[in-house]
């Protein structure tokens, strides 16, 4: 049995997964999560820069994350960089301060690489799911859409529509003016439209992951608080996504707070919303079903195997 932490850096939110990987059943299991909102993308998509501000945020969740998993007995730290890392112009030097400053080596993996990984990671450890089937992933940069079976990926797409990116592009506030919300509309239509044809073969069956699905579950289930076993496996519907985007349109940001939303995604779930809801519509999907697994359950996934292939040499 190995304890190993799984870390996904991505332009919002810095996720950990400690897990025990056993080789012998191939069995992967959590013994914690932790989530920060370290904004690293705060920028990026203007300057192609992640500033000092966000480098500080992110070397003190580091910090954080290493002590953890000193705590936990941790025996291997696994750290991937996605979209704002990708973008930077500076990752180099990003990449160097996280390991001088916390021992963490931070890796910038390709979208395509992203795309794979949170897709078998989305479907860890499940039964019977059906194929083939598609997972999409709405991050702060970006969003991956993938699609395949069980054992392969058939296609993935990784698309400049993110959360974070399309806010501080289209909206100066909240709520956004019409005007606004027309225009990023017209944005993600059209990098939709470009990528979304293939998918209707496997548009029966949806997996999402990332915090903008788990959220928008937890506020259509009407919880304040994230319950991961209740959001887990929820089928969210059109109908849900609809009405929350109506909602969201108009609200302020304090009463965005007020749904049980943290501050550091209040700001942005409008947009992540719609990006969904987008999704929906052009694909004619009625339902998706959150997983809170993904990109970190497929490094897991993947060291598993690593493991597993050491084991028979030996």
């Amino acid at each position: 049995m190995a304890r190993t932490a799984c870390i996904d850096v991505g332009t919002n939110t810095a996720l950990l997964l400690v897990a025990d990987l056993d080789p012998a059943t191939g069995r992967i299991i959590p013994v914690e999560h932790r989530q920060t909102i370290v904004r690293l993308g705060q920028k990026v998509d203007e300057g192609r820069v992640i500033c000092s501000e966000a480098l500080n945020r992110l070397v003190a969740c580091m910090n954080e994350y290493a002590g953890l998993c000193r705590q936990l007995g941790v025996n291997r730290i696994l750290a991937a960089g996605t979209s704002a890392l990708r973008d930077a112009g500076n990752r180099e030097e990003i990449i160097d301060a996280v390991r001088d400053a916390t021992g963490i080596e931070l890796r910038c993996i390709s979208g395509k690489v992203e795309a794979e990984l949170t897709f078998f990671g989305a479907v860890a450890g499940m039964a019977n799911v059906p194929e083939p089937f598609t997972v999409i992933d709405i991050g702060g940069g970006s969003t991956e859409i993938i699609m395949g079976t069980t054992t392969s990926v058939e296609l993935s797409v990784s698309i400049d529509i993110g959360s974070v990116r399309l806010s501080e592009r289209f909206f100066t506030g909240l709520p956004p003016a019409p005007a606004q919300i027309d225009a990023a509309i017209d944005e993600i239509n059209r990098q939709l439209s470009a990528n979304l044809s293939p998918f209707f073969t496997s548009k029966t069956e949806v997996f999402g992951v990332a915090g903008t699905l788990t959220t928008i579950a937890q506020v259509s289930m009407g919880d304040r608080r994230f319950n991961p076993g209740k959001v887990h496996g929820f089928r969210l519907e059109y109908a849900h996504v609809h009405r929350l985007l109506e909602r969201l349109r108009s609200m302020p940001l304090h009463d965005i707070v007020t749904l049980g939303i943290p501050e550091g995604r209040a700001d942005v779930i409008l947009m992540g919303t719609l990006i969904l809801h987008q999704f929906m519509r052009q694909l004619g999907i009625d339902t998706v079903t959150v997983s809170i697994q993904g990109l970190r359950f497929g490094m897991a996934q993947q060291e598993l195997m690593r493991l597993r292939q050491e084991n028979f040499r030996v």
